[in-house]
């Protein structure tokens, strides 16, 4: 998730090829347009998850190439999103139904990339004559973490049925919403040395809000150690198979709202590859493995960062040396 301020860092296309795939070796079919152009890839990391009855809130990560978003829900347009955003709330839906959601990325040359991985959310059942909204989340509070990121975490609001979900704004703007049984959230794709407001609403599954909750202002520092959006618990090991050697890594992606769908590896100082899941990302301990050579007794320092839903390359992980040994 971004604060609509904040601008996104220049990355390259991505083509999702299968469950999981290298950049590097995957190209997009019919890319070629006749006028040497190509049409944005898929969204990746597109979720949905409802807002109250009759609403859903779609979000996906960012991609450079585009310019508009296309949000359908089925076979249907639905929403238009400016490239600068990625995140929609659908409303005008009915309870109680399953509704699935693709988004499809236009560029300013008016190409229309493929449909992203389809997300589905349920609404809730409707509350007959609830009028009464839930009560505003108290003891909000909240620290920066690095210069683009801020973690914020609120008291659970109360509702006389049940609060589905929780609106955070960013001054006068909403940003985002996050499930009703959440009571914290990261905030990513902000800028450094910046002044925030951030409120947080409580909404129920009849779509009344709650009055606003304590105004949590933070700044964020100037510099960025990129702690909070680098990945956790790193290892990496060597591996020796049909004569050549491997890294095998591991590792806990960072807790921001939204997908991690893209990987970095960097190898003794350089970026080496780039990993894209195609289909749904793990959430909790990711694992890959690549080839480094038929030479025993090298060693290399590898690390990995990963593409923040906002577009933007989250912080490194720590550094390990890893050794080929010769095989026993």
């Amino acid at each position: 998730m971004r604060a609509l301020s904040a601008p996104l860092a220049h990355v390259r296309r991505i083509a999702l090829c299968g469950a999981l795939a290298l950049v590097a070796s995957c190209g997009w079919a019919g890319a070629d347009d006749g006028d040497g152009g190509a049409p944005p890839g898929a969204p990746p990391g597109v979720t949905a998850a409802a807002g109250s009855a009759t609403s859903v809130h779609v979000m996906w990560n960012a991609i450079p190439e585009a310019d508009v978003y296309e949000v359908y829900r089925g076979t249907t347009k639905v929403e238009e999103v400016p490239g600068s955003e990625h995140m929609v709330d659908v409303t005008r839906l009915r309870p109680s139904t399953v509704y699935a959601f693709t988004v499809r990325a236009r560029d300013a040359d008016g190409r229309l990339g493929p449909r992203s991985r389809e997300a589905r959310a349920r609404t809730p059942a409707a509350a007959a004559d609830d009028r009464s909204a839930p009560t505003r989340p108290s003891a909000a509070g909240g620290r920066a973490a690095g210069s683009r990121a801020v973690q914020l975490s609120w008291s659970a609001s109360t509702d006389d049925r049940d609060v589905v979900s929780y609106d955070i704004h960013q001054g006068d703007t909403k940003i985002h919403s996050v499930g009703g049984g959440q009571t914290a959230t990261v905030v990513t794709g902000l800028r450094p040395g910046t002044s925030y407001s951030f409120t947080v609403r409580a909404r129920d599954a009849a779509g009344n809000v709650s009055p606003a909750g304590p105004a949590v202002r933070l700044t964020t520092p100037g510099s960025d150690d990129g702690r909070a959006t680098a990945p956790t618990g790193f290892r990496a090991t060597s591996r020796h198979e049909d004569g050549a050697y491997y890294i095998d890594l591991s590792w806990v992606p960072p807790r921001v709202d939204g997908e991690i769908a893209e990987y970095q590896i960097q190898l003794d100082g350089r970026p080496a590859t780039s990993l894209v899941y195609g289909a749904s990302a793990p959430r909790d301990r990711a694992t890959y493995s690549f080839f480094v050579g038929r030479d025993a007794g090298v060693t290399h320092r590898v690390r990995i960062r990963a593409m923040l839903p906002d577009g933007t390359w989250g912080g490194l992980s720590e550094e390990r040396a890893v050794t080929t040994r010769a095989r026993r």
